[in-house]
């Protein structure tokens, strides 16, 4: 097949323009944006990175749970080397902590701090707030209720088709 520079211009024009290619992109942006509100607030009033928020939501959910770093690397999507340096720079700032697993020595686990709770408090409050006012409020209830619910099925229909 011949193709010629303007067919091709056109074709990729076309790509380019394409409801499927346009929406997704919409909601990277709209996500990406989100991050950086809420990053933003968190490094300004409670001195953290949303990961690092991140981190110590995963570890408050459920007191008492052991956690380990390549659990957290998992849940965060996160490489180990990744999570070694946010666990470093979150222990140097006394947000959380390193213990050996009971039942594995070569297993670290990671809990937070009670400083580490305490600033987790704060920037939750921060997070909700930021969520709220960009990601609740804009939209009607039940568009709120429809999107969240679209959101939980494309997020399960990924989990289950790997690959």
């Amino acid at each position: 097949m011949n193709s010629t520079p303007q067919h091709d211009d056109e074709a990729a024009a076309r790509a380019a323009n394409s409801p499927l290619v346009r929406d997704f992109g919409l909601l990277i942006k709209s996500a990406t944006r989100l991050e950086q509100r809420i990053d933003g607030a968190l490094r300004r009033e409670c001195g953290i990175s949303h990961t690092m928020l991140e981190v110590l939501i995963r570890l408050c959910r459920r007191p008492g749970e052991e956690v380990s770093q390549r659990q957290l690397a998992d849940d965060l999507t996160l490489t180990s080397s990744g999570t070694t340096r946010l666990i470093d720079r979150m222990e140097e700032a006394g947000l959380v902590r390193r213990v050996p697993s009971p039942g594995d020595r070569r297993v670290a686990l990671v809990e937070p701090t009670g400083e580490g709770r305490t600033v987790f408090l704060g920037a939750a409050a921060v997070h909700a707030r930021v969520v709220e006012e960009f990601f609740v409020r804009p939209l009607a209830a039940d568009d709120y209720t429809r999107l969240t619910a679209a959101l939980g099925t494309i997020d399960r229909a990924l989990r289950e088709r790997t690959g």
